[in-house]
């Protein structure tokens, strides 16, 4: 294992209970979720650790995923709900009040839908979300992905960029504000989150859960934006993405070992 920095030793993470991690390009590689990152899901769950990924993704990733994967609970559309499975059934808690969230997002779909141009498009699973708008913004160049940006956030909205969409909403949320929210409500206490708690992202939008958990990581895949960033992880891995995922799971087993 490798880091880009001083790696961490066992006494900043053996107290881990809980892993905060995005998805997409840090579990996920080119898209997909390999073999090995899925089973060091799988293995931090079996040793203790919760689990609770915080992504941009649509409401409708994240209720497969607190179905199927072994976590906790899902925070999803960059804060605006939390999911969790319990007793057999999906209890889903938004930020505000679920109408008023999905009401706003109606009409920022419709005032987004006209700044584009053609160049980028409306993310496919749009239709599964409750109440961001994502835009498509794949293979784009960082000025226009930063044009669009600014055009959203000048009609109000608040803006978040990851590696594959620009997600926007009306209300404020971030991962941050419903991560410390979730906390609260599973029984922690804010002076137990230092210590007890991790994160491991790899884009823009992940920069204030880099300020609010210490214990955080980038992936490598996070180095060419890393300038970009207000807050930057602790330390950052190897390997990119979903290998470098694998790397810090590692870690943390180790430390607790």
């Amino acid at each position: 294992m490798t880091y880009h920095g001083p790696a961490p030793l066992p006494r900043d993470l053996e107290k881990v209970e809980m892993l905060f991690t995005d998805i997409d390009d840090t579990l996920t590689t080119e898209g997909r979720l390999l073999p090995q990152t899925y089973q060091a899901l799988w293995s931090l769950a079996d040793a203790g650790i919760s689990i609770v990924p915080v992504t941009g993704g649509s409401a409708g990733w994240c209720e497969h995923i607190v179905r199927v994967w072994p976590v906790a609970a899902v925070i999803g559309e960059s804060g605006a709900f939390a999911m969790r499975w319990r007793n057999g059934r999906l209890e889903t808690e938004f930020w505000e009040d679920e109408a008023l969230q999905k009401e706003r997002q109606r009409v920022h779909l419709a005032a987004v839908r006209d700044l584009l141009d053609g160049q980028f498009p409306i993310a496919h699973d749009q239709g599964f979300r409750l109440a961001d708008v994502a835009v498509d913004i794949a293979g784009g160049a960082r000025a226009s992905v930063d044009a669009l940006a600014d055009k959203i956030r000048a009609i109000g909205a608040t803006v978040a960029i990851s590696s594959i969409h620009i997600n926007s909403w009306i209300g404020d949320y971030n991962k941050k504000a419903m991560s410390a929210r979730l906390l609260k409500s599973m029984g922690m206490d804010q002076s137990e989150v230092p210590e007890a708690t991790a994160f491991v992202g790899d884009s823009r939008n992940d920069a204030p859960m880099f300020g609010y958990i210490r214990n955080s990581f980038g992936v490598a895949n996070i180095l060419p934006i890393l300038n970009d960033l207000p807050h930057k992880p602790r330390w950052i891995s190897g390997r990119p993405a979903g290998l470098g995922f694998v790397d810090i799971a590692q870690a943390l087993l180790d430390a607790r070992r």
